[in-house]
């Protein structure tokens, strides 16, 4: 088994999911955003399932810094500035196989590891 997370070492919430997979000895394979940004079609796969909306973090300190509290974007806009911009995304971005989460999921990520 070998689940991919996308996500930064600062970020709380992306630590908290490496240690999760850790625990249980499942292999990690962990993309730094800040170092190699997600391709858009990678974000367009989260996307695709859950809204580009949900790729959004309204409430991160770059979403402040930017001013885009009144933005109005179109779904391939947001996923443009969400590829150039790896701050502006809720992290972590988890994947196994064809399973995807967004943010803190621990409940499916147990169903995906059976522990």
């Amino acid at each position: 088994m070998e689940v991919q997370i996308f996500g930064t070492k600062k970020s709380s919430p992306t630590r908290a999911a490496l240690r999760f997979f850790a625990e249980r000895r499942v292999k990690v394979h962990f993309v730094d955003l800040l170092e190699r940004p997600a391709s858009r079609g990678e974000l367009g796969r989260f996307a695709q399932k859950f809204g580009a909306e949900a790729l959004l973090d309204r409430a991160s300190r770059r979403f402040q810094e930017l001013g885009l509290g009144a933005s109005v974007y179109s779904p391939e806009r947001w996923l443009e500035r969400l590829a150039d911009e790896p701050l502006l995304l809720r992290l972590p971005l988890t994947r196994f196989q064809n399973q995807l989460t967004i943010g803190e999921a621990s409940d499916t990520w147990r169903t995906w590891t059976g522990r």
